[in-house]
């Protein structure tokens, strides 16, 4: 198994360091029969991002789409040409267990899974009142057989991928869109508490109506 890491970035240099150091300590954990590699897809970035990873001689491609779907799917599309059969995604601003490539492995020999939609943790409630962390965890279903759907961990068989088009060039929601389209053509997904990242708190989001949309949206509301 051969396995790509695709992680859109947007002007991401206060957090690619970490979330590209998180992977490659999940890249060790693999048995050494599985090979791993991440690839960075740098989305319009006018910052440094650049500069804060390439000290750890990870690849990157380019690209002017400010477009989170037309990123993923052009990083995936990559990948799958340079021989990846299994796509694991992940988000700039997010740092991935130590089990995290494990985990999924773990699924596919067990299950022959074709999608695996993972589950993510909070990395600092600081800047968010209490009550909208008590919201959240009143809302999020942190268990085995979820309904969440999070670009930040989802993970998915390169056949599969190209059998459904792959990613739609959209600019938000493309996770689950792309989720839906293996739903409708029979594909096996599993929804997994096992598989699980960390992300950013952040409120003041890459695309309008994503995950920080959704924390801003609750935090409004309690104010």
């Amino acid at each position: 198994m051969k396995i790509g890491i695709v992680i859109p970035a947007h002007n991401e240099a206060s957090t690619i360091s970490a979330c590209l150091e998180s992977v490659q300590t999940a890249i060790e954990r693999l048995p050494s029969t599985i090979t791993a590699y991440p690839l960075v897809v740098l989305d319009s970035c006018t910052d440094d991002t650049l500069s804060h990873f390439r000290h750890l001689a990870v690849n990157h491609i380019s690209c002017e789409y400010r477009c989170v779907g037309r990123a993923r799917d052009m990083g995936i599309r990559h990948t799958i040409t340079q021989g990846a059969t299994w796509i694991a995604c992940t988000d700039a601003d997010t740092v991935v267990t130590t089990d995290w490539l494990v985990q999924q492995v773990a699924h596919i020999t067990q299950q022959s899974t074709d999608m695996i939609c993972g589950v993510v943790s909070i990395d600092d409630w600081t800047n968010l009142s209490p009550q909208t962390r008590r919201d959240y965890v009143a809302h999020y279903q942190d268990k085995m057989g979820h309904r969440h759907i999070h670009g930040a961990n989802l993970s998915f068989s390169s056949r599969a991928y190209l059998a459904v088009g792959g990613f739609s060039l959209l600019p938000c929601h493309e996770d689950v869109n792309l989720v839906k389209k293996f739903e409708t053509q029979g594909y096996a997904i599993t929804w997994s508490n096992r598989v699980r990242v960390i992300t950013s708190s952040r409120v003041d989001g890459r695309v309008n109506d994503g995950f920080a949309a959704f924390l801003s949206n609750l935090e409004q509301n309690n104010l």
